[in-house]
């Protein structure tokens, strides 16, 4: 893959002193050039702490922010590199358990249903394409407290639906999986994805139920038991509202043409 230049900018309202957790940068895995993160309240630029996460991902803290504008902006040119993580035994353990919005033991017998597959590598190519039938992706159609249950119930979501309902679903399969955030050329309307990485003889695949853009473009960003530890933006001891958001991710070459498989290259 080729040299791919990703940027976001995100303004919001703090309503009190809070401090102010950013996931927006590229995982550490990526080698990067012309990188930059400034953020400003009320046009006053603010010192952030970075802070490294499991699996290269990045997060910013902003301290003590007090109420008024908050604007992020980030951009980074990233280079080209193979994205693949190994799981031990404990992380796998660890991404098999019921999370918040993944609530695996509550769908064990519609996992069951799903598909009649045992070999893992067919379980959640099926998956992935069951739910990428069942559920319509409506811009903007769900909230942020939606879970793999509501979704499967309402059978409309954006992307963070569709993968909480895959990852539930394999979960209760006995397959370890996991949310990853990234930037995605090629996405349309342009926004943070999320995709899901289900664990496979000892290594992630990557699958995308709703095949908004091809995976081997993607840049990852944060990565997690759920949207819980993938949010881009959340705020600790106070308050904030989103205003305005904008997301860009390009590739200098064509697309790379998605097949739906699940693969274990980004």
């Amino acid at each position: 893959m080729n040299a791919r230049v990703v940027s976001a900018h995100i303004e919001a309202d703090v309503l009190q002193g809070t401090d102010v957790l950013i996931s927006i940068a590229v995982a550490s895995v990526y080698p990067t050039s012309d990188e930059s993160m400034m953020v400003f309240v009320d046009d006053m630029a603010c010192p952030v702490d970075e802070l490294l996460g499991a699996h290269g991902t990045r997060l910013h803290l902003l301290r003590g922010a007090p109420a008024g504008a908050l604007r992020v902006d980030y951009q980074a040119s990233v280079v080209a590199t193979t994205d693949q993580f190994g799981a031990d035994e404990v992380e796998q353990f660890h991404y098999l358990r019921p999370s918040r919005y993944c609530e695996s033991d509550r769908l064990m017998q519609l996992a069951a249903s799903v598909t009649d597959a045992t070999v893992p590598s067919d379980i959640v190519a099926a998956v992935s394409a069951w739910v990428g039938d069942q559920v319509v992706y409506v811009s903007g159609s769900t909230g942020p407290a939606e879970s793999a249950t509501s979704t499967l119930i309402s059978r409309v979501g954006v992307c963070r639906d569709f993968g909480h309902l895959v990852v539930a679903l394999l979960r209760a399969r006995d397959i370890p999986a996991r949310i990853v955030s990234v930037y995605a050329p090629g996405l349309s309307p342009m926004d943070f994805h999320a995709v899901v990485e289900a664990c496979i003889d000892g290594a992630w695949v990557v699958v995308d139920p709703t095949g908004l853009a091809p995976r081997r473009s993607m840049v990852r960003i944060a990565t997690g038991v759920d949207a819980s530890e993938t949010a881009f933006l959340t705020s600790i001891n106070g308050g904030l509202i989103l205003t305005s958001m904008n997301v860009m991710a390009t590739v200098d070459t064509e697309l790379p043409i998605e097949d739906g498989a699940p693969t274990y290259l980004w």
